[in-house]
C-alpha cells in the first residue's frame, strides 16, 4: 500500500502530470459551487484541487485504505468507499465526473460509464484519462523481450487497451460532443525505472535498466488518453 501511495504520488508531481489534471479540470467546464466526482480518487490529490477551484468535490474508491489516506491527508473534503459501476450518489446528482487510470482495472468498463451516465445531470461532464497498457514505449538493449514484458503486463489486466476506446464508449453510452486529446509522459528519472518495476519483475532485463538509469540513459514514454463528453 505504502509503496504504491509512493509511486502515486512521484508520477502526480511530475510536471506533465499537474498539467494533465488540470487540463482535464479545464475540460469539465465551470464548476463553481456544484458537485463533482473524482472516481478512483486514490489519495486524494484531486479531490482537493477541484474543491480550490470552487467545486464541491467527492472522492470514491473500492480501496478503504485509499479513502483512509485520503481523509487524513484532505480532512475537509469528502470521500467514500464505493465502486465505478455502483456509486454512492444520486440519480442526475452531479455536474462534473471524472475517472483517472480507472477503466483499466474493470471487466465492464461500459458498465461504469453507463453509472457515470446515471450520476450526472443534464448537460453535465464527464472526462476520461488514462493510459493504454499496450502502447508503452521503453528503450532497452533487447526489443523482444520489452515487448513480451509489455504485452504480458498488459494482458494481466482486465481492461488494458480500454483508453483507445474512450470515445466509441462514451458515444455508445449516449454521451455527445467528445474532444480527444492524447499527451506523452516521457519518463527519465526514478519514476520511470519505478513505473517498470510494476511491469515486471524479471532481474536480467530490469538490470540493465538499471543501469540505464544509474548513466541517466533510461526513458520510457507513457502516452496519456484524455476525453471529454457532455450528457
Amino acid at each position: 500500500m505504502s509503496s504504491l501511495l509512493a509511486v502515486l504520488d512521484a508520477g502526480d508531481a511530475q510536471p506533465a502530470a499537474v498539467e494533465l489534471r488540470a487540463r482535464s479540470y479545464e475540460l469539465l467546464g465551470d464548476l463553481t459551487g456544484r458537485t463533482v466526482v473524482d472516481v478512483g480518487c486514490g489519495g486524494g490529490r484531486a479531490v482537493a484541487e477541484l474543491a480550490e477551484r470552487g467545486a464541491r468535490a467527492v472522492g470514491v474508491d473500492l480501496g478503504p485504505e485509499m479513502i483512509a489516506v485520503a481523509r487524513q491527508r484532505w480532512p475537509a473534503a469528502e470521500f467514500h468507499v464505493g465502486e465505478a459501476c455502483e456509486l454512492p450518489l444520486e440519480t442526475g446528482s452531479v455536474a462534473g465526473y471524472r475517472a483517472d487510470k480507472v477503466l483499466h482495472l474493470l471487466d465492464d468498463p461500459a458498465r461504469a460509464v453507463a453509472e457515470a451516465r446515471r450520476v450526472l445531470a443534464p448537460g453535465g461532464r464527464i472526462v476520461l484519462l488514462g493510459q493504454d497498457w499496450d502502447a508503452i514505449v521503453i528503450d532497452s538493449d533487447d526489443p523482444e523481450t520489452t515487448r513480451r514484458l509489455v504485452h504480458a503486463k498488459a494482458d494481466s489486466l482486465p481492461s488494458p487497451r480500454v483508453a483507445r476506446r474512450y470515445r466509441n464508449l462514451l458515444l455508445d453510452a449516449g454521451f455527445t460532443d467528445p474532444v480527444v486529446e492524447v499527451r506523452t509522459f516521457v519518463l527519465t528519472d526514478d519514476t520511470a525505472f519505478a513505473l517498470l518495476r510494476r511491469i515486471t519483475d524479471e532481474q536480467s532485463w530490469l538490470a540493465e535498466q538499471a543501469e540505464r538509469a544509474r548513466t541517466n540513459r533510461i526513458f520510457v514514454a507513457v502516452p496519456m488518453f484524455l476525453v471529454a463528453a457532455q450528457k
